[in-house]
């Protein structure tokens, strides 16, 4: 294997949306849930993710949920609250990785305006080779494409490459071109499975 490919969400760093929108349901997580549910929030934040603005995101979800529009806005305005920190043991692994000489690049479905600013204050974002970003090339995991664009920009065929992802649908994705797919479920579930493909 000569490269690893890393997710960002759920593998290297803890991502919450309800922590967008606590300060709106005083009422606790059932309730900021039951809204999630309703406005169908994974969907639509994908689509930033695919690389729509927020800007334009918002006006669409609130001309769709007018009663909702003033916390709609928080959105944007308390995105930054989602992202919670990262994941130590995975990035006690990447940096295990990194020097053993093994490349690492991240692919990530991400917001074009938000991944960079919110890995900026994490050092561990720095050791990646290459990191393609669903929103700066308009295409989503697990689109066949984006693991396509992926391969090419970093000159890897699939069979060299190890993909962690903790989306079954965006392992089957890699999987599905020749990547070898790992499911993450936690760090010590990740070291046992690198070291049964003779990595760590």
């Amino acid at each position: 294997m000569k490269a690893i490919i890393f997710d960002f969400g759920g593998v290297l760093m803890r991502w919450d949306p309800q922590r967008i929108f606590q300060r709106y349901f005083p009422e606790g997580p059932a309730a900021i849930q039951a809204f999630l549910d309703e406005i169908g929030f994974m969907e639509w934040n994908k689509l930033q993710d695919g690389g729509r603005s927020f800007a334009e995101g918002i006006a669409a979800h609130s001309a769709r949920f007018p009663q909702y529009a003033q916390i709609l806005a928080g959105y944007d305005k308390y995105w930054s609250n989602s992202v919670v920190g990262p994941i130590d043991g995975t990035v006690a692994i990447l940096r295990r990785l990194k020097a053993a000489g093994y490349p690492l690049y991240g692919l990530t479905n991400y917001s074009a305006e938000k991944c960079r600013q919110d890995i900026r204050p994490f050092d561990h974002f720095a050791l990646f080779d290459d990191i393609v970003i669903s929103g700066e090339v308009g295409v989503c995991k697990p689109d066949p494409a984006i693991y396509r664009l992926l391969l090419n920009r970093i000159g890897r065929r699939p069979e060299e490459c190890i993909f962690i992802d903790d989306m079954p649908a965006n392992v089957a994705g890699a999987e599905a071109l020749g990547i070898t797919g790992l499911r993450f479920h936690s760090p010590e579930q990740l070291e046992a499975d690198l070291r049964g493909l003779g990595i760590l």
